[in-house]
């Protein structure tokens, strides 16, 4: 009897300690993609549309490895002011978490952001570029690939804001992103 109640407690503290644990990213994507405060697109990689003419072959072989973009920004306004503060607080503990390498942070007048990646440094299969403005919101952008590279996505950030892109084909996100 006193084994049955052991292996009920443990088997319990084990179900409790998973329930417990913290969302994943991809979780708490789709735990929000209907919430009203959120804007949210799944959109592929040719929506960048850029010339391949003007690249560059490290560039175009960033290209190669991307697959699609999923956009969830969160629109800030005085009536959720206490929900954008708990949301932001979720996401930044989400990318607190151990599997997320840093890459670069960002800090410009628009606001204060962060680039993490998921995999093996010379492989990533997800980069997740993650910035927030007190008067606007967050924005959360996860570009997922195969075998991306970290300097080969500098370059193609690069190559993107040297593009007459102006987010055509992402909506009101587009317009979030901005500004």
């Amino acid at each position: 009897m006193k084994q049955i109640i052991k292996t009920m407690l443990v088997a319990g503290a084990v179900l409790f300690a998973s329930c417990a644990s913290q969302p994943s990213l991809q979780e708490y994507y789709v735990d929000n993609s209907e919430n009203p405060n959120f804007l949210s697109i799944d959109v592929p990689a040719s929506i960048l549309k850029l010339n391949e003419e003007e690249l560059n072959p490290t560039q175009k072989e960033a290209i190669e490895s991307l697959r699609k973009f999923n956009l969830l920004a969160f629109k800030k306004n005085a009536e959720n002011q206490v929900e954008y503060e708990s949301e932001k607080k979720k996401v930044r503990e989400i990318l607190k978490g151990g599997d997320f390498v840093e890459l670069m942070k960002i800090n410009s007048k628009y606001g204060k952001g962060v680039i993490k990646y998921l995999g093996d440094e010379d492989a990533i299969d997800e980069v997740i570029i993650y910035g927030d403005s007190e008067d606007k919101g967050f924005a959360l952008v996860r570009v997922l690939g195969k075998n991306m590279n970290p300097a080969h996505i500098i370059q193609l950030m690069q190559a993107i804001q040297k593009s007459d892109y102006k987010g055509e084909g992402l909506g009101e996100i587009g317009d979030f992103l901005k500004g």
